[in-house]
Parts: structure tokens; sequence; C-alpha cells
């Protein structure tokens, strides 16, 4: 069923009057997609690891691990939230490290904004934190396409304790963003900063990119192996003022992440039917469940006995796959390198560790 479909079900006969579907720009605003999985340990670059559209920067500060936890801010409807722990500290960072936890935007999607003209539309974020590091941090927005940012900062008064958050970003009357399907708009929530971004003067309203303006009186979270972030509840909408925040179906907010990156099969799962055009030539047809953003990277973890085709009378076990044939946004094909005869056909599988990804990440 179309997604649109689905939220207009959802809205129902009692909706109220003008009430907009998808008003939150940012999609798994309440972390409940975790299509890679729920923890990752050891993180020390840039990358998504766990919630689904979210990516984490980080440059030579500290290493962390991140999680979907069910620590969540009480009566308000989420189930789930992402939490970054520090497992190595870095109390003294240099003027170029960063953390940074980030969501792209298509242009596309962004029309709306009227960004570039004179009826450029202001933005409000909400969302609920929650740390042990109380004080100041940063947040901006970046302009991919004219190199042109803004930054606003929160404050955590409460060590460990949930609160929310609102802040709201001028509209931008210089530069459009491109109306395609590649990056436009970064929101970006900085965690650590050194002096590269914090030796200016924050930058409150929209004005060419300066680096050191982005982050001034950023605290620094990768100070201590104590110190950990949570966050829930994410929602960017047009405006000066915060809604409800937006809850979506589970589907509907899955399917929204499968534009992005889709896990086909993992251990013991189906994959397709592989079949030989000719001797020693076979293909795997896999569809896509959603339109991705554009054709996709497929990865396939490599390993003795990672897959497994059933086929005339027998099963044949295979360490990986040799790469994606005709891909497009809507299916693909992808070669085994398995000896055949032609018109043979069979059910393949990932077994144990493999795997079948596929990622259009901005």
């Amino acid at each position: 069923m179309a997604i649109t479909k689905l939220v207009a079900d959802s809205l129902g006969a009692g909706a109220t009057p003008n009430q907009s579907a998808f008003k939150n720009i940012i999609i798994n605003g309440d972390m409940s997609i975790a299509q890679r999985g729920t923890s990752t340990a050891s993180i020390t670059g840039d990358g998504y690891q766990t919630v689904d559209r979210f990516k984490t920067l980080i440059s030579s500060a500290g290493t962390w691990t991140q999680s979907q936890s069910t620590d969540v801010p009480t009566g308000q409807g989420f189930a789930k939230s992402l939490k970054m722990d520090c497992t190595t500290a870095d109390s003294s960072l240099s003027a170029a490290d960063s953390v940074r936890f980030q969501q792209l935007f298509e242009g596309q999607n962004l029309q709306y904004l009227k960004k570039g003209t004179s009826s450029a539309e202001s933005l409000t974020l909400s969302f609920w934190v929650k740390s042990n590091k109380t004080g100041t941090y940063a947040i901006y927005l970046y302009d991919q396409d004219n190199a042109r940012s803004i930054s606003k900062t929160y404050t955590i008064s409460s060590a460990s304790t949930w609160e929310k958050k609102t802040i709201t970003f001028a509209g931008d009357t210089t530069g459009a963003f491109d109306n395609d399907n590649a990056l436009s708009l970064q929101l970006n929530f900085v965690l650590a900063a050194g002096t590269n971004w914090t030796s200016g003067t924050l930058n409150t309203s929209w004005n060419s990119w300066t680096q050191a303006n982005s982050a001034v009186g950023q605290v620094n979270l990768a100070d201590s192996t104590a110190n950990e972030w949570y966050v829930t509840g994410v929602q960017l909408e047009i405006g000066t003022s915060a809604s409800d925040f937006e809850f979506l179906p589970y589907d509907v907010n899955l399917q929204r992440c499968q534009r992005y990156y889709y896990v086909h099969a993992t251990g013991n799962q189906i994959l397709g039917i592989m079949w030989w055009y000719q001797d020693q030539v076979n293909n795997t047809i896999m569809h896509f469940p959603v339109e991705m953003r554009t054709s996709p990277s497929a990865s396939a973890p490599s390993g003795t006995n990672n897959y497994r085709v059933f086929h005339n009378g027998s099963v044949r076990y295979f360490s990986g796959f040799s790469g994606l044939q005709a891909g497009s946004p809507h299916a693909t094909t992808i070669d085994s390198g398995l000896t055949g005869s032609g018109s043979d056909c069979g059910r393949v599988e990932t077994v144990g560790s493999g795997k079948m990804l596929f990622s259009a990440e901005l």
C-alpha cells in the first residue's frame, strides 16, 4: 500500500482540517527503526551505525558505543531513543576534533521551504534530550548547495534528566535548494568540538559557512567515559513554533528509511531465485520494497558457506557474490560466480552470517 494512503487512513475522517501529513522533515525521529542493528561499539570515525537515517561523524575525539535504547521520556509515547556512550575519553581536543550526529535531506523534499526567496519559511526543531553532562550544546543547519549555515545552542540544565528543547531557525532568503535527489541540507547535533569549530562568534543567522562560528560554547562530551547522551522525538517542521511529535505507523516509517538503506536478507533467509543464462554465469533477482533514492550499492559479506542455493535436487554452498548486474532504484540482479548449466534455476538463501544489504544513503 502506498505511504500516502497509509497516512491518509491513519488520519481518518476525524482529522483536524488542514492537518499536514509528513510535517516532520526528519525521518525516523522517534528512533524506532534500526535496520543495521541495535548497538555498535568502538566507533572512531564517520558512518551510519544503528538507528536509520542518522549518521555519526567522529574526528579523533574519543571512542564511542552507539545503541538504540529503551530509555525514553515518561508519558510521551516514545519507545526508543538513541544513546551515545563515551568509552575512551579525549579530555583535550585538538583544533579539528569533533563529534557530530546528523541527518541529511534531499533537495526535492525541501522545495516548499521557499529557500532563496523573500518568502523563505522558518523552521522549528524540537527534541527530547538527556545527558549527565550539563552545559551548552550547539546545533547547526548547513546548506550543501550554497555553503551557508545557521547555528543555535541549547542547554542541558539537569543531569541525567529528560528535557524537551525547541529551537527556531529563521528562513534564508539567499540560495535556493536544488530540486533533485542529491544532498541539499544537513541538520547537525554537535557533541564535542575543537577550536576550529568554536573560536569565532556563534552564527545565529544565515551566512556563508564559517567553521569557527558553528559550535561556539560547545561542551566536550568526550572528556569522560562516564558521559552519555540520549535523544529522541526529533522533529523539524515549518513555522516558528513546535507542534506535537508526528508519530507515523511503524510500516510507514520503515518504508521511508528503506529508500536510503534496505536489509534484503540476513542469516537463514531467502534472497531470491538464482538462474543461469549460460554456463558459469548466473543472476539472483531481487526487488526492493520501495523505490530507492538512486541505484544502490550492495554489500554481501563473504565467508565460508555464507550462502546456499537449492537446485537440481541438491544444496550447494558458496562464500559470496561477485557484483551487481543491471541495478536500478527498483530492483537488481547479482552474480554469484557459481558454475551451472544454462536454464538451471534454484532458491538462494543466506546462511549464518550471510547478509544482503543495499545502500543509497546521501
